[in-house]
């Protein structure tokens, strides 16, 4: 499909451009098919962590399915806010919403073991995180300063560290199967790392939407080996996909509503970080798509949809929502700005979200397949956050901000029984290692000199702290 087909160069660059259906319906539909898998899989992972996921046996794991089915139907829902608008909310861009795996360091520790019964705290704390969200739209462009790529290139590591040793769990069968001789098999890792192979294959030696969406194929293949080598039967296909409904409306608060400290304190602390990554996501769309720079009305508007979209989302059962960069980089290649196509991608979303029998097939993912895909993502996700490093000026300042903040922050998470005699809510909050991390650079940053004597980092150092020199920049890149 060339974009002459599509529209001329003008008509490509104008958002409100509408292309021709025929044409607008397959564009939206790789705009889903880019992001499925990153918008589901923090469902499944909450869902293990709190007990009643992948091979739990537990009564509780239909509700995986609905957290699933929550996480496309308001993924949709909020994609719809950013292309239509609403009054101020929205802004009027091609942006994709999808569950943000920045969450999930601080979702784990509300939710861990306690199944169901933690759910309420948990949505308690998007509610709420959402609204806050949505209020740093009033002021977006003036905190901008707080996190230069030092502090957003840690939190982004910090991330990806936080979640890779989940996907080592899948791949080696999942957390209910550790202790026992099946964990850690050669058949399931090898379904794994089918999906790892797969995955870089299509990645590196295919071009267009075939190599965006090469976890996706990744995963469907080793979807289609695991039915080979019998991991999973027809039979369990069949059986998932005739217990699911056809068509299903989500239902408003059903895990119930509860105020909880820790997560109210982590959800608004993230969601400042969240803001800060949409800014450079619409910076990123207009530039790539249009351009232009991003307009004030439009980083607020989009601003407003993030929050006023999580918020909506956590009434129901649905995890917090952000834009999605990978997305970004799409409409870069294929030179679409229209707001319309994404739109349609929304749709489609919704109508997914609206039937469960599609959550029932991906219910059906035995644990090692999905965790070879999760391992590409976190892994990539971490990977990410070393290339916005790569922008800093590594002087001795900035090396000894990064040091103590990624220190406490990983070692936090790597040794919960450190701060065992603390408050529940100030250990759920230390131990995601995330918050504490991001918290020390900030502060760090915003008041350590810009200069550091070169022999205050020598002698701790080991003859490695680096020869850069200068000071950090003063207008800061954005997460993208």
């Amino acid at each position: 499909m060339t974009r002459h087909a599509i529209g001329t160069p003008e008509q490509l660059r104008d958002p409100n451009y509408m292309p021709p259906l025929h044409r607008a319906i397959p564009l939206g539909v790789q705009h889903v098919l880019a992001m499925f898998v990153s918008n589901v899989t923090p469902a499944i992972i909450i869902a293990g962590a709190a007990g009643f996921g992948f091979g739990s046996n537990s009564p509780d794991f239909p509700e995986l399915l609905y957290l699933i089915q929550m996480s496309m139907l308001f993924a949709g829902v909020a994609t719809l806010l950013q292309t239509l608008t609403l009054g101020p909310v929205g802004a009027g861009l091609p942006i994709v919403q999808g569950t943000s795996f920045a969450f999930i360091p601080i979702m784990i520790p509300l939710v861990a073991g306690k199944g169901v019964d933690g759910l309420a705290a948990l949505f308690g704390g998007v509610v709420i995180g959402g609204l806050f969200h949505a209020f740093l739209g009033l002021f977006i462009g003036k905190i901008r300063f707080a996190l230069p790529p030092l502090v957003t290139g840690l939190v982004v590591t910090m991330i990806g560290l936080a979640l890779v040793k989940v996907g080592i769990q899948y791949a080696a069968g999942g957390v209910p199967a550790i202790g026992t001789p099946a964990y850690g098999s050669l058949l399931n890792w090898s379904a794994a790392l089918v999906v790892i192979f797969v995955t870089l294959g299509v990645k590196f030696f295919t071009r267009g939407m075939l190599s965006i969406s090469a976890v996706l194929i990744g995963l469907i293949v080793g979807y289609i080996y695991a039915l080979a080598v019998g991991m999973l039967s027809f039979g369990d296909i069949s059986g998932s996909w005739s217990r699911s409904a056809a068509f299903a409306l989500p239902n408003p608060l059903k895990y119930g509503f509860e105020f909880s400290a820790a997560a109210i304190i982590g959800f608004c602390l993230m969601a400042f970080i969240s803001a800060i990554e949409t800014v450079g996501d619409v910076a990123g769309i207009t530039k790539g798509g249009a351009g232009r720079e991003a307009t004030d009305s439009e980083i607020q508007g989009a601003t407003y949809a993030d929050g006023i979209g999580s918020a909506v989302a956590g009434i129901f059962g649905g995890l917090p929502n952000t834009s999605f960069s990978q997305n970004v980089g799409l409409i870069a290649m294929t030179g679409v700005m229209s707001r319309h196509v994404v739109t349609v991608g929304a749709l489609f979303l919704i109508l997914c979200g609206l039937v469960p029998k599609v959550g029932g097939v991906i219910r059906t993912i035995p644990i090692e397949v999905l965790g070879g895909g999760v391992i590409v993502m976190f892994g990539m996700v971490v990977a990410a956050g070393m290339s916005m490093l790569s922008d800093v000026d590594w002087n001795r300042r900035n090396m000894v901000i990064f040091a103590i903040s990624i220190s406490i922050g990983l070692g936090l998470q790597l040794e919960p029984g450190a701060v065992q005699h603390l408050p529940d809510t100030a250990k759920i909050l230390l131990t995601s290692g995330l918050l504490p991390a991001a918290l020390i650079a900030i502060v760090l940053n915003l008041l350590l000199p810009e200069e550091l004597a070169e022999e205050s980092t020598e002698e701790v150092s080991g003859g490695l702290s680096g020869s850069s020199k200068g000071k950090l920049p003063h207008t800061p890149k954005t997460l993208h």
